[in-house]
């Protein structure tokens, strides 16, 4: 309807903005709807319902609210194209509408009425079907006053999805884009709506021309490489069983085959081709003559008794043949030249179980779905020796990611390990005592995990012994002190071992472990330790699960501290005053503080795990009387606790912030800056990171900001000190130095002291060395007095009771150029910064040095 669109494309210039011209298909079975979260000049949500061939829209500045007393401002806006609804980018500056743009929501909506006399009367009533709006709404023509744009308003109808705002904001709780997810409510619903004369007919009327195809599928040349869909470990069934089917859990290696007409590769999950290595399985694939495309599936080998093995898979490839090898096929992401990875799993696997009918094979074999109740299919996995078995959402897209739509359900405890040395045999035993093993942490640090001895055979422990020989080194490739003993031969950490065990000690290493095997497929620096999620956290990221508040509700039954997925409030936690405006310059009440510390909760604990704090109380909010508290009772604070008062003798027990629900709690007691100490509780006497606060004075601008914390980066890295930035929340910026090797307070404190005289000698225009305002006027203060003992910082993510309430963001240095103030980020528009979370500081533990070089550099002695 080039018409329609005519005000659109007015607007834009299409050869600078990847926003599209026009275009984009209805539906073939119902009316879609998307709308997308959109940081322009400012935050607001563009809400499209499609509707004769174009995307009818709105601006909605605060979002939807499930409260039907919240009445949200809707201004009409001119009509986008239908393929406007899959755009997600970001609109250069000086275009109209610049800024990021994501897919906040998804998915079909359903007119209650006539969709047409309803949009021209300015009542339009209908019922969503997307992953975070559902039930029915309306949307309500206001009496204009001249406005260029037609005011509307977006209201909640009463029906069972209606919530209080005190208890639910789907904005705050639910604020990430939702493009990698399948279109939801597919099969859901078909309009009632009659078309008008002489209009398109409903969707539901629609023919899919895609020659058999799902609807989702579109056209596509075949990719050169593909990553899989991995699935999430969890430690229960889910709780809608109905909504998944269940497959055996192989015990072998994930393999990919691409398929081109004669051309037939083999991939491994990581890439590699092994085409070569299998030579029996190509060629009956290339026999098999099946449609191009990429097929997804598992190698395996059986035992006499007809269940894999993967000691005999192991050594198929160490030298015996692979021609017993048997591919079990469960997915095909791509098919006869169309990309299906947003069509349905079912429809995927129903395409693929035809076409392996269709050319049977005793080395190629569809992966067959077995029952639905999950609890009996593990504990038939389990009695006949399987390794447990795989979950899948019906209505999954492919995603070439970990995800939650796939799970494992395991009989045992087994995963995979780095070879990180070995210990010599005792008595009989050739080639090797018992291998020692490790995963990496989130830093990368190849952390020990204990040994496994059993479960080898004289010809593995042979093997192994060559391999291990030819990596022997003599650095250890753990921490120090981090294995007991002496006799160990260290090996560099490339071999990964498959292995299985009853469970992990409190300490970190596993129990009664037994040798599987070594993996060729995994590459040891992706090993880590695979934590099981709880099921119902993994609900929690599915849209609408009716099992859901169950879920939650036993999870919250669980534990007396107030704990929830991220963004969401725990139903244990009870806020008070919630409406109460806690800084007027924003209007955000106490309820948006304790919303936003829910939101950054676990990026925030990654700050404050394990250190002291002080907590700045501010019960008549931003202007008011403030309490700083070091020491408290927290009886009333679950998830706050009381350090060992033997760190600090001479006062009360210090305080630690020990979940997310420690976090929340606070803020529910008026909190709202979290200040932490330089020093962990493990060891107080010791800090383990130097901060310096750069602090302008009166007439400094932003500029002179910037050019100081980057006068400051360059002298450090000078001395050899590794450095990260964050803003402060307030007018400055902190830089943070991590730090090892175990010096005092005193001597930290005063080398902090000598590293800002030397900058202030130096440079005495930019900075002053004593505190005072007068002595800075101009200038600006580095302050080295946050590494005192006792002294605190504002703590990554946290709040600052100033007007706008502020927020203190760790930064990369790279982005130094581009911020615009200490306080750029807020606690009402976060939201742009959560994309990059803490990935600025990534390395920051295993950054840290000791100060003795540099030291020395700066001529420095300690006292």
């Amino acid at each position: 309807m080039p018409d329609a669109l005519k005000v659109y494309k007015s607007k834009r210039d299409f050869s600078i903005t990847s926003e599209p011209a026009e275009g984009g298909e209805a539906a073939p079975d119902a009316l879609t709807f998307v709308i997308q979260k959109h940081w322009a000049s400012r935050l607001h949500y563009d809400f499209r319902l499609e509707l004769d061939g174009t995307m009818k829209s709105w601006a909605v500045p605060k979002g939807p609210s499930y409260d039907t007393r919240d009445k949200r401002m809707a201004v009409h806006v001119e009509d986008h194209p239908i393929s406007y609804a899959s755009f997600e980018g970001t609109i250069p500056e000086k275009q109209y509408g610049a800024g990021k743009v994501i897919i906040w929501d998804k998915g079909i909506w359903q007119p209650l009425d006539d969709p047409h006399k309803g949009y021209r009367s300015g009542n339009l009533k209908f019922e969503i079907h997307g992953h975070k709006m559902r039930g029915k709404w309306v949307l309500v023509r206001m009496k204009g006053k001249g406005e260029k744009q037609e005011p509307w308003l977006l209201i909640k109808e009463k029906d069972d999805y209606a919530k209080p705002a005190a208890e639910f904001s789907v904005v705050d709780e639910m604020p990430d884009s939702v493009s990698k997810l399948p279109m939801p409510g597919a099969k859901a619903v078909k309009s009632r709506a009659k078309p008008k004369a002489g209009t398109t007919a409903p969707p539901a009327a629609r023919k899919n021309a895609s020659h058999g195809m799902p609807a989702q599928a579109r056209k596509a040349a075949l990719p050169a490489s593909l990553a899989p869909e991995l699935a999430t470990l969890v430690d229960q069934p889910p709780g809608d069983p109905d909504e998944w089917i269940f497959e055996v859990k192989f015990d072998g290696y994930r393999l990919l085959a691409r398929i081109e007409g004669k051309q037939v590769q083999l991939i491994t999950r990581n890439g590699h081709d092994w085409t070569h290595k299998l030579e029996p399985l190509h060629k009956e694939l290339v026999k098999l003559k099946l449609p191009d495309g990429w097929y997804d599936g598992e190698i395996v080998v059986h035992d006499e008794n007809g269940r894999p093995d993967f000691g005999l898979l192991q050594g198929a490839f160490d030298g015996a043949s692979t021609a017993d090898i048997v591919y079990f096929m469960f997915d095909a992401p791509y098919f006869k030249g169309h990309d299906l990875r947003d069509a349905p799993l079912e429809a995927r696997r129903a395409l693929l179980g035809a076409v392996l009918d269709k050319a049977p094979s005793d080395a190629v074999r569809f992966s067959a779905e077995f029952g639905t109740d999950p609890e009996e299919l593990v504990v038939a996995a389990c009695k006949l020796g399987l390794e447990g078995v795989i979950g899948k959402r019906r209505d999954s897209r492919y995603v070439t990611r970990r995800s939650p739509d796939w799970i494992k359900l395991k009989c045992g405890q087994r995963q995979e390990f780095v070879i990180g040395g070995y210990t010599d045999p005792q008595g009989s035993r050739a080639g090797i005592g018992a291998l020692l093993l490790g995963t990496h942490d989130k830093d990368g640090v190849l952390r020990y995990a204990g040994n496994v001895g059993s479960g080898f055979t004289q010809a593995t422990l042979r093997d192994l012994k060559d391999k291990l020989s030819a990596l022997d080194t003599d650095q250890s490739p753990f921490p120090p002190k981090s294995v007991a003993g002496r006799k160990h031969h260290w090996v560099k950490p490339t071999l990964v071992a498959e292995v299985s065990f009853a469970a992990w000690t409190s300490a970190g290493s596993i129990r009664h472990a037994v040798f599987q095997g070594l993996r060729i497929d995994k590459p040891a620096k992706g090993i880590r330790r695979e934590v099981a999620r709880q099921m119902e956290d993994t609900m929690h990221t599915q849209t609408d699960s009716k099992a859901q508040p169950k879920t939650r509700a036993r999870a919250a039954a669980k534990k007396a501290e107030p704990v929830a997925p991220e963004g969401k409030l725990p139903a244990t936690l009870k806020v008070t005053n919630g409406e109460r405006v806690i800084d007027d310059k924003s209007g955000t009440t106490k309820l948006d503080l304790i919303r936003y510390y829910a939101l950054v909760g676990s990026l925030m604990m990654e700050h404050l795990k394990g250190r002291p704090v002080s907590l700045v109380r501010a019960p008549s909010g931003v202007g008011g009387e403030l309490f700083f508290q070091k020491h408290s009772e927290v009886d009333k604070l679950p998830g706050v606790k009381q350090m060992d008062q033997a760190l600090d003798p001479d006062h009360p027990p210090m305080l630690e912030v020990g979940s997310v629900g420690g976090i929340l709690s606070a803020a529910q007691w008026n909190v709202v800056e979290f200040h932490t100490q330089n020093a962990t509780g493990k060891s107080y006497d010791a800090p383990n990171r130097m901060v310096f606060d750069l602090d302008p004075g009166e007439g400094v601008d932003w500029a002179a900001i910037q050019e100081a914390a980057q006068l400051m980066h360059a002298f450090l890295e000078e001395l050899g000190l590794p450095s990260f930035l964050k803003t402060s929340g307030g007018k400055g910026l902190h830089v943070v130095v991590p730090l090892k090797g175990g010096l005092d307070w005193d001597t930290v404190k005063d080398f902090s002291q000598e590293v800002v005289r030397h900058l202030a000698a130096t440079l005495p225009d930019r900075f002053a060395f004593k505190s005072g305002p007068k002595n800075r006027v101009g200038k600006i203060f580095i302050d080295y007095l946050r590494n005192g003992r006792g002294a605190t910082t504002a703590c990554a993510w946290s709040a600052r009771v100033r007007p706008g309430l502020g927020i203190s963001v760790p930064v990369g240095w790279d982005e130094l150029a581009a911020l615009k103030s200490g306080d750029q980020w807020t606690v009402k528009n976060v939201h742009t910064r959560l994309d990059h979370g803490n990935a600025p500081w990534d390395g920051y533990a295993k950054a840290a040095k000791t100060l003795t070089a540099a030291m020395k550099k700066l001529g420095f002695k300690k006292q």
